[in-house]
């Protein structure tokens, strides 16, 4: 990741995602000062989330219909699989598809249904990993806090050489930086990308290089620990380095908070997949093997990369699960008492119209593919008859021209004595 923090993520479709989420949390913020008086990013994380999953419920409870339907309508789609098992005649293809499609129909959902609530989740995940490793790109009420910090700096005299010594010894990796340059505005997210990323080991090796800033430094470290963290753990960190840092530090206490992360994220994981509702009746021993193997490896990859993100998308993973546990609860309690037969009934309906309107749609193919047909053949032979014509054109004018003597005049002779003999 060779690019400046500072810099938002400009891709075509998470750079925009990005941004949006990112206003969205600086307005949460902001409302969280000035009113509340609190000013944390881990509680604007979590609110952050509530809205997100109350946007997205509309999306979750028709995925959760859908789940429902789909398990009620298996009996008629086995049938339909059995009827057409050993079939694979193109007939019967088409047939086993206008069974199924009709039966989709009938229960009024989709075949790819399920797959709608995935595709708003995941650029929303990928988006907001952007903004939590680069929370003073798109949160600009956290990069106001380093403003007189890094104006004092710029006005230091050889800060090129001592941020470029704080850097080294940070160990900072993924992180771009040039303190050589004469952009003045570049130079700032250049210093705001270092200090954002520094350890109180770090902070330390500041107050040695700018003794004169104490007290800017001292402000914007205590800003930070009061915003930037989650108790003792750095949200735009990944528990993996913290882990490495707490235990190269001997500070065992990191150390278990960080792992906390990606544990909390696998068990919220867990409830979640056990409180949403399966049925395996009616499925192939593989279906049901494979929904089994994903209930246990979906919690697997949660575990496996909080170790790897920011700690902040841990936050978000965690407090979505938690979220969605209460939806899934009270949606199992809505779902366990609307009378699903009166919703197939309707969708029956709904049903018919749409087959009603396949059918005229299908007629009026064949009708222009007939009138197609028809209009090509008797272009054809139009087109014969003119060429046909224009042939014996053609002839006639070669025999009126044709020099005495030559075969063609004496073609010409014998036509002359058969249309007189023939008379």
């Amino acid at each position: 990741m060779n690019a400046l923090f500072l810099t938002a993520y400009d891709g075509a479709i998470l750079g925009p995602i990005a941004k949006i989420l990112g206003w969205f949390m600086d307005r949460i913020y902001i409302i969280l000062s000035s009113v509340f008086h609190v000013e944390n990013i881990a509680l604007t994380i979590f609110i952050f989330t509530f809205f997100i999953y109350i946007l997205l419920f509309p999306v979750t409870y028709k995925t959760q219909k859908f789940s429902i339907l789909t398990r009620k309508m298996q009996p008629e789609m086995k049938a339909i699989q059995d009827k057409y098992k050993d079939k694979r005649d193109q007939a019967s293809m088409m047939a086993q598809q206008n069974e199924t499609q009709a039966l989709y129909d009938k229960y009024g959902i989709s075949p790819t249904g399920s797959c709608g609530y995935m595709l708003i989740q995941m650029p929303i995940l990928f988006a907001l990993y952007r903004v939590f490793y680069n929370v003073p790109a798109y949160i600009s009420s956290v990069k106001n806090i380093f403003s007189d910090l890094v104006a004092g700096i710029i006005a230091t005299d050889g800060a090129a050489d001592k941020m470029q010594t704080i850097f080294e010894n940070a160990n900072l990796t993924g992180v771009n930086v040039d303190f050589t340059t004469t952009d003045t505005s570049k130079l700032s997210d250049y210093i705001i990308d270092v200090l954002y990323k520094l350890s109180t080991s770090g902070w330390e090796a500041v107050s040695n290089s700018f003794p004169n800033l104490t007290d800017s430094i001292d402000y914007v470290v205590a800003k930070l620990e009061k915003i930037n963290y989650l108790f003792v753990l750095n949200i735009s960190d990944t528990p993996l380095n913290i882990i490495k840092t707490g235990w190269g530090a001997k500070d065992f206490l990191l150390v278990i908070c960080a792992i906390l992360i990606p544990v909390f994220a696998y068990l919220s994981q867990l409830v979640n997949i056990k409180l949403t509702p399966t049925n395996t009746d009616n499925q192939s021993d593989q279906m049901a093997q494979q929904m089994k193997t994903m209930n246990v490896m979906m919690p697997l990859m949660s575990l496996f990369f909080a170790f790897s993100v920011p700690v902040g998308l841990g936050l978000y993973w965690i407090a979505g699960a938690l979220v969605r546990v209460v939806q899934q609860y009270f949606l199992n309690r809505h779902f366990e008492k609307i009378d699903l037969d009166s919703i197939i009934e309707k969708n029956k309906e709904k049903a018919a119209a749409k087959a009603e309107k396949r059918g005229i749609r299908q007629a009026q193919i064949y009708e222009a593919a007939s009138m197609n047909t028809k209009s090509s053949s008797l272009s054809s032979k139009a087109n014969l008859v003119k060429d046909n014509e224009d042939a014996l054109k053609n002839a006639e004018e070669l025999r009126s021209k044709a020099v005495k003597g030559s075969l063609a005049s004496k073609a010409n002779l014998v036509k002359e004595f058969n249309e007189k003999n023939n008379k």
